[in-house]
């Protein structure tokens, strides 16, 4: 990273991205050519949107493009991955992923971020469908992006997410906010809201990612927290995922807490009983 956009703001920040050709995961690519290997012919459009919740700089790409030839299209919300790519249309869809350039693979930091907003998106899918009112796929669209400024500062400003994290194992500082704000003067967060608006997203999308203006948008944030936690084995992460799931339980009471745990997607059999136990005492806790 050169001298000038060591100093660089926010909006700085997100104006450059906007211009990037960003590039997609390896194995979107890989997986898409397999399927349609498979199949022996192109593959569906919701079968492509499978492949882009998995892949959050492909979202990313995807949804930049599809509301950058919005006004050639039908105007409608493209709150989902699948909106989107109807948008695009699957032919044009399939030319950006081809053509997008692909990710670093040894660049740990990116995949660390990547996986946690892989998780979040399945965590999302997994709990959103179990309310009527909430749309699973809009839910798990947000999740996935949530993470969307630090994923792009791995891409192409490594240094400034590296010291972050460097300041949080040292102890210079105990939150990752904190952290975030010292190596650079503004969070990961703030980040993610100046790209969703200046690339001009869906109100809708805005709206989840800012974590806290519906329910939608709560179990948006909460799901991305599970992720981090989920990932994380440490037996504070553990209690911490165990807060997650009764949140998420207050959010949707209708979905019992032995449901939103098996919407967990990697959690382990032998870490299943201490959550479990983790979660009764966040409970008991609460009794007045």
């Amino acid at each position: 990273m050169d001298a000038a956009k060591s100093h660089w703001g926010v909006a700085q920040w997100a104006a450059y991205f906007q211009n990037q050709a960003l590039p997609v995961m390896c194995r979107s690519k890989r997986l898409m050519a397999a399927l349609e290997a498979a199949e022996g012919e192109l593959l569906s459009p919701k079968d492509l949107a499978d492949i882009v919740l998995q892949d959050p700089l492909l979202c990313l790409c995807l949804l930049r493009e599809a509301e950058r030839r919005k006004s050639r299209r039908l105007d409608h919300q493209t709150t989902t991955a699948l909106a989107a790519i109807m948008q695009l249309g699957v032919d044009e869809f399939r030319t950006l992923l081809l053509a997008s350039p692909e990710v670093d693979e040894s660049n740990a930091g990116l995949l660390a971020v990547e996986a946690r907003a892989r998780t979040a998106a399945q965590i999302a899918r997994a709990w959103a469908s179990g309310r009527m009112d909430v749309n699973p796929d809009e839910v798990a669209l947000a999740a996935l992006l949530a993470g969307a400024g630090d994923l792009l500062l791995w891409v192409y400003a490594a240094e400034i997410p590296q010291q972050a994290a460097d300041f949080l194992r040292r102890g210079n500082v105990q939150r990752s906010a904190q952290a975030q704000l010292k190596s650079c003067g503004f969070t990961f967060k703030e980040l993610t809201l100046h790209c969703a608006e200046r690339w001009q997203l869906p109100a809708l999308v805005v709206q989840l990612l800012r974590g806290a203006e519906s329910l939608r948008a709560r179990l948006t944030r909460t799901c991305s927290n599970a992720a981090r936690h989920l990932l994380d084995e440490s037996e504070g992460a553990t209690t911490a995922l165990a807060c997650d799931l009764v949140e998420a339980h207050a959010l949707m009471p209708e979905v019992g807490l032995e449901r939103l745990v098996d919407g967990l997607p990697i959690l382990s059999e032998a870490r299943r009983p201490a959550l479990l136990a983790a979660v009764r005492q966040v409970i008991a806790a609460a009794v007045p």
